[in-house]
């Protein structure tokens, strides 16, 4: 992302770039040639090394961004054909390890788009966190062309943008361009091709200056409690807001506000 990132050297090279900058880490999909489609090999790199930066002390955020023209063209469908069933059945539990894993990490998860993003690709732009996208980025679930229903991008898609547009999308098969995903909650933010780097990493800063430990339980928290009913999310809530305040974190933090000056964390770094 930065000619002084460096490239990470305990990472043995292979579809996903890893790199770290500051506390930043910056996952990048690696296999222009091919789209960055996502086999099985490459689903289970990235799942590992999402694991991996996650650990690691002083991560803050996760930047998620791909090389060439393309995100992602979605599964690598030459796995897929003339396969047996418990084969088939392994792509998608590949699958939905790395997007389980998407949510399951402390830090927060920026994709960074350009290009097409299709199908799990477009599922993997929905199971980050944030996503900021290049004005050019397309986005759908275009399986029904083929006759392979989207269903377990379905997932991810529909919770991030609601029924009846994720139907438009599974449905025809079409695909939406940046402003329109925008617009409808599939990204946060359009920018120019140029300047998508430099908006991502200015996103990333802003979510980095935040204490890791409350990044952690505000990640954890939101997923508990986004399709709960309201009254189970609140009775879930509070408690976590109750303990969250008790952090060392929190006490500095809202001492710091009283007194009007800048915070100086216990887990930043």
């Amino acid at each position: 992302m930065s000619a002084t990132t460096a490239v990470d050297p305990t990472v043995t090279p292979g579809a996903v770039r890893v790199e770290v900058d500051g506390p930043t880490a910056v996952l990048t999909l690696d296999n222009p040639k091919r789209r960055n489609a996502l086999s099985v090999a490459t689903m289970t790199e990235l799942t590992a090394a999402l694991r991996d930066v996650a650990d690691r002390e002083g991560v803050r955020a996760i930047v998620l961004r791909a090389e060439g023209p393309a995100f992602s063209a979605g599964h690598d469908l030459s796995e897929m054909v003339d396969r047996t069933l418990d084969e088939e059945r392994e792509v998608f539990a590949v699958c939905t390890d790395l997007m389980t894993a998407l949510h399951a990490v402390p830090q927060p998860v920026i994709a960074a788009v350009q290009g097409v993003a299709v199908a799990a690709g477009c599922q993997l732009v929905a199971a980050c966190d944030l996503a900021v996208a290049a004005e050019g980025a397309v986005f759908g679930t275009p399986g029904v062309k083929i006759g392979l229903f989207c269903s377990t991008p379905m997932v991810a898609v529909t919770r991030a943008i609601g029924r009846k547009r994720a139907m438009q999308l599974l449905l025809t098969g079409e695909t939406i361009d940046a402003p329109t995903a925008a617009d409808w909650g599939l990204v946060n933010q359009v920018v120019a091709a140029d300047e998508l780097d430099g908006a991502v990493r200015a996103l990333a800063a802003k979510v980095a200056d935040a204490s890791a430990v409350t990044l952690r339980i505000g990640k954890e928290a939101f997923y508990r409690q986004v399709d709960l009913p309201e009254d189970a999310a609140y009775e879930q809530m509070r408690e976590t807001m109750a303990t969250n305040a008790m952090t060392c974190d929190a006490q500095e933090g809202m001492s710091a506000f009283l007194a009007k000056r800048a915070p100086q964390w216990q887990h930043h770094d």
